[in-house]
């Protein structure tokens, strides 16, 4: 029967995994309670004749040997974890990521190995929300976490906090990362760019509302033309940028009369423009209704928000000079036009008023020719009145001819005729068949006779009768019978039923 051991608080447990080394035999007998001796008196009685008393030592005390310590599971798991996790509490470690899996609930679980050894790790959702990149199967990674053992299992694992990839940086490979995938889906397609509006009735903003950009963008705008502005007020850097920039996108695009719009922020680290290379950035640029202009950092500066925008500007001051036009120059080129537009009509009207003299020269007097138009009318009516006048008599001719035709051809006349030749034919056929009746009637009554005389009813009318077994069959032999078949004789008037009690041959 197992004992339950003697709980020990935990500083205990650790030091006894810290300190493993095996006690000197000295050690084990210091640490060994000693239990109290029987009491022992302090003066021994001696007779009155001795004058002395004696001091008698008392016996050593004897050894209890140590019983070793036994431990549950969890115990010993739990003692074994905080001894790790006190340990190697924040440590790197560079391997390969193989086994990917990720959890309904965002947890990350994969193995780090290298050519030697393996390592399984868990990057619980908190901290994988936070990744810049996508983590995959195959990438060397540094990892960076504290060591610690799953109770549950009793599985060693690594607990990390942070990744990032041992080549690029996280964010140059999260960059890399996002661009082909969204790339791959059609979001950077040059054939869905649409052109910028001629002159927008408003332009819209997406920026911080207290950089240098919107003013920069509001005075180099005015200078060109004065169109109104109107500005999404958002943060451009640090957490929570993106989704602030998607919905400012979002807020001016549901503006009627917003006609296309800039999206803008100045220089800076990659760190500091990350928020446009964010995909909720992207694809609201991408899902946006008007042309959107992305103007981030300086030209040497590439985003993913410039790949996903109908235009990419150098500059935000670039991104007013694209979207709003000179209205000097407007002005100079409408009146060049207007120039242009005169002449073309003056000249124009000029080559009609020479080809309609040329004209009027050439058919003479309007009302001449339409004298002669309505002389020439009158004679095709008259000619028009004497072919019809004469395609109607020859019609009213054929009418004629085909009346007479129809009346001697009528039906009732054609009917009373076929009458007339059907009776005929009638008196015909009853006078030939006639003969021909009597000689089958005489010749049925002979026939009719002759059966009669060869009929066997007469032959039993003359005391003769037929015998017929139960079958149906006809009695013809003494051997068709056997004694006590049932028979049947018939006779003139009726049939006979019997049993046959023998046989006789002749």
């Amino acid at each position: 029967m197992s004992r339950k051991p003697a709980e020990r608080p935990e500083q205990e447990q650790l030091s006894l995994l810290a300190n493993p080394k095996p006690k000197a035999p000295g050690q084990e007998a210091q640490e060994v309670e000693t239990a109290p001796g029987p009491p022992a008196s302090a003066s021994t009685s001696i007779p009155s004749r001795q004058p002395e008393s004696v001091e008698v030592p008392a016996p050593p005390p004897p050894q209890v040997p140590q019983q070793p310590r036994i431990y549950l599971v969890s115990e010993l798991l739990k003692a074994a974890r905080l001894t790790l996790e006190s340990r190697f509490a924040d440590v790197r470690v560079e391997g390969e990521v193989s086994g990917l899996k990720r959890s309904g609930n965002g947890h990350i679980y994969f193995t780090l190995k290298d050519a030697d050894a393996q390592l399984e790790c868990v990057m619980y959702s908190r901290e994988a929300s936070r990744l810049k990149f996508m983590l995959e199967e195959g990438m060397a990674v540094r990892c960076r976490g504290r060591l610690t053992i799953y109770e549950a299992r009793g599985k060693f694992q690594m607990t990390v906090d942070k990744v990032e990839p041992t080549g690029a940086g996280a964010l140059a490979l999260a960059f890399e990362q996002l661009k082909q995938r969204l790339g791959a889906e059609g979001l950077f397609d040059p054939a869905r760019k649409r052109p910028l509006p001629f002159l927008p009735r408003r332009i819209g903003v997406v920026t911080s509302p207290s950089g240098a950009v919107i003013r920069d963008i509001v005075r180099i705008a005015h200078r060109r033309f004065p169109i109104p502005i109107l500005l999404a007020p958002t943060q451009v850097q640090g957490d929570g940028a993106a989704l602030g920039i998607a919905a400012g996108i979002r807020r001016l695009e549901a503006i009627a009369d917003v006609d296309v719009i800039i999206v803008a922020r100045g220089g800076g680290s990659l760190e500091d423009l990350w928020a446009f290379n964010e995909e909720p950035v992207a694809r609201a640029i991408f899902a946006c209704r008007v042309p959107v202009i992305s103007a981030v950092g300086h030209e040497t500066d590439f985003t993913i928000a410039d790949f996903v925008a109908d235009l990419r500007a150098p500059t935000p001051s670039a991104a007013a000079e694209r979207a709003v036009p000179v209205r000097d120059d407007l002005t100079a080129e409408l009146g060049l036009l207007r120039r242009r537009g005169g002449r073309a009509l003056a000249e124009a009207a000029r080559r009609a008023r020479h080809e309609l003299e040329r004209a009027r020269a050439r058919l003479g007097d309007p009302r001449r020719l339409l004298d002669e138009r309505r002389q020439r009318l009158d004679e095709q009516i008259e000619r028009a009145r004497r072919v019809l006048a004469r395609r109607t008599s020859g019609a009213r001719a054929d009418l004629r001819g085909v009346e007479g035709r129809l009346h001697r051809a009528h039906p009732h006349r054609r009917i009373a005729e076929q009458r007339h030749a059907l009776a005929a034919m009638r008196h015909r056929l009853e006078v030939a068949m006639q003969p021909a009746l009597v000689r089958r009637r005489h010749a049925i009554e002979a026939a009719g006779g002759k059966l009669e005389a060869l009929s066997p009813m007469r032959v039993l009318e003359r005391g003769f009768s037929l015998t017929q077994r139960a079958d149906g069959h006809v009695v013809t032999s003494a051997g068709d019978v056997r004694a006590g078949d049932r028979i049947t004789v018939r006779v003139h008037d009726g049939g006979i039923d019997a049993t046959v009690d023998g046989t006789k041959k002749s």
